[in-house]
């Protein structure tokens, strides 16, 4: 059975990230016991084998990273709705998105960040 957790939207951002579709409905991180699949609107979707998950740690955000769909096109992608809550996913190998970028970390902003980590670290180490 898979796992939703919802992305953490700050009702003054809401306007801003509606313009690229993402509603509470669409913007989520849900695994299973196989694979991780983030969504965060019309613009981003992307789903990452378990496996390649190397770790997971709540970190800050900062202010000048900005909000929404944000990428350094080489080693970061970050899909914020809010400053707080966000949760960083460290990956083994780089995953392509967009066609033309890649990541090794995903950062989100999440409704329920400590519930998030909690339940992936406990589903990665094997423990159901």
């Amino acid at each position: 059975m898979a796992a939703r957790y919802y992305m953490k939207v700050d009702p003054w951002w809401r306007p801003v990230l509606l313009v690229g579709g993402a509603t509470r409905e669409n913007s989520y991180v849900e695994f299973d016991d196989h694979d991780v699949t983030f969504c965060f609107g019309m613009l981003f979707g992307c789903t990452v084998p378990r496996s390649q998950i190397a770790s997971i740690r709540r970190r800050s955000w900062p202010i000048w990273a900005g909000i929404g769909w944000r990428t350094d096109f080489v080693r970061m992608v970050g899909l914020i709705g809010s400053y707080d809550n966000v949760v960083e996913l460290e990956l083994k190998e780089p995953v392509h998105f967009w066609r033309i970028a890649r990541c090794t970390r995903l950062a989100i902003s999440l409704e329920q960040p400590d519930e998030f980590v909690a339940a992936l670290s406990v589903q990665r180490a094997g423990v159901s």
